[in-house]
């Protein structure tokens, strides 16, 4: 399944290889550098319903609300702490109310997405379900849920029962299956409507999050100026907002060749959020600069916070592509990336697997994975590449070129250390 361009791959590829238009200006985002976090409300917020669930240890509505304090924080910090805090929280009032309420279900599993333990809040889903109290918005996480655990059936069927082309909620999971799907185009067009919605709604958070999941994928397409005016449209609702910032960041990096100026936004984002792939970010643009001493800080900074046991399995994506590459332990890469595949068997799981049979030398082990699994059923641009390298090792020579065109026109998406190796397919 490749992803279909907005383009004719022929331009396209004249898009990356020869148009190095600036779009960014250090006057547009200067000033969201200067921001300081103010979390003392949600922090008031959480002492003062500590201190009545203290006095009334039962009061359930208490911890549901400082579930719903905590899980701000993590959102506005990054900090992991207080996303473990909001689910004990919210396991505490679900056993206080022997389970009657399926939103106290669904508030869980939000929390169980966010640490991509998806299976556990598939059952969740499903106890709400079988409840029928306000069944369309379970549906609608149950679309989320199956979507992420590969379960693509399934995923197709709960979208097509919520279907309602006015609503934001339909829209923006309609857009996250064109994408699926390969279908860049739809994706955008059904983003473009969401975020239409969301500007009518006027609220903020709905607003926000509409600027930034319309501004990645006009960057997937290519369009980088719309892509950078919309990470723009969401500083400004929220001056603090850590992913419209990396994004700024990759636009400076990936397209105009700015590293030191992409790096200083990285740096920024540090002092308030935290969050272990923005050092990989960081280690990455190092690379690229021969900056041999940043790269090392970076990495270790990001190794030291993945012991962390509080983070589970949120990161063993990246923890399976550090292991093949920069740790050179594909050993270790192999049993996260096991591991992976069972909490979460989608072609992008099976893809990390076989990278880490074909790093371990197994490339017959690497190429039955990928045919069975992988080829054909992502457009993801990083899968695309490791397909291209195994099928090359085991003489599929005929198979590489088309793919080789595919990662050409989304070299911006990957990044320009991928450049050469790209070229050398």
């Amino acid at each position: 399944m490749i992803r279909k361009k907005l383009f004719p791959l022929i331009i396209l590829v004249l898009i990356f290889s020869c148009n190095s238009k600036k779009v960014t200006n250090h006057k547009d985002y200067t000033a969201y550098l200067n921001t300081v976090i103010n979390d003392t409300d949600l922090n008031s917020s959480v002492q003062l319903l500590t201190r009545k669930i203290e006095a009334t240890p039962n009061q359930f509505t208490h911890l549901a609300q400082r579930a719903g304090s905590y899980s701000q924080l993590f959102n506005t910090t990054g900090d992991i702490t207080y996303l473990i805090k909001a689910e004990k929280d919210l396991i505490e009032a679900i056993k206080i109310t022997g389970r009657k309420f399926p939103s106290f279900l669904k508030s869980l599993a939000v929390n169980y997405i966010s640490q991509h333990r998806f299976k556990e809040a598939l059952v969740l889903l499903e106890e709400a379900e079988t409840n029928g109290e306000k069944l369309n918005g379970t549906k609608k996480m149950l679309f989320d849920v199956h979507l992420e655990l590969g379960n693509y059936i399934y995923a197709e069927a709960y979208l097509n029962q919520i279907k309602n082309t006015s609503d934001f909620d339909y829209l923006i999971r309609l857009a996250k299956w064109e994408d699926h799907k390969g279908n860049l185009e739809g994706a955008i067009e059904n983003m473009e409507k969401a975020t239409v919605v969301a500007e009518s709604s006027n609220l903020k958070g709905i607003k926000k999050w509409s600027y930034t999941n319309l501004a990645d994928f006009y960057g997937h397409a290519g369009d980088i100026e719309k892509s950078y005016n919309h990470f723009l449209k969401a500083l400004e609702i929220d001056p603090n907002d850590a992913y419209a910032k990396k994004g700024i960041a990759w636009i400076l990096y990936s397209h105009e060749n700015n590293p030191e100026e992409a790096l200083a936004i990285l740096d920024n984002v540090s002092t308030y959020y935290s969050a272990p792939d923005y050092d990989l970010l960081k280690a990455e643009i190092a690379e690229y600069k021969n900056d041999n001493f940043l790269k090392s800080a970076s990495l270790a900074r990001y190794k030291e916070a993945v012991k962390n046991t509080l983070y589970g399995d949120m990161y063993n994506k990246y923890n399976v592509m550090l292991y093949t590459e920069d740790f050179s332990s594909p050993e270790l890469a192999l049993e996260i990336a096991n591991r992976e595949v069972e909490n979460r068997p989608t072609p992008q799981s099976y893809d990390l697997l076989a990278w880490s049979y074909f790093k371990l030398g197994d490339i017959d082990k690497a190429n039955t994975i990928i045919e069975a699994y992988v080829d054909g059923k992502t457009s993801e641009p990083e899968v695309l590449y490791h397909i291209a390298e195994i099928y090359k090792a085991v003489g599929k020579i005929e198979k590489v070129q088309p793919l080789k065109d595919e990662l050409i026109a989304s070299l911006y998406e990957l990044g320009p250390m991928m450049e050469i190796k790209i070229k050398q397919l």
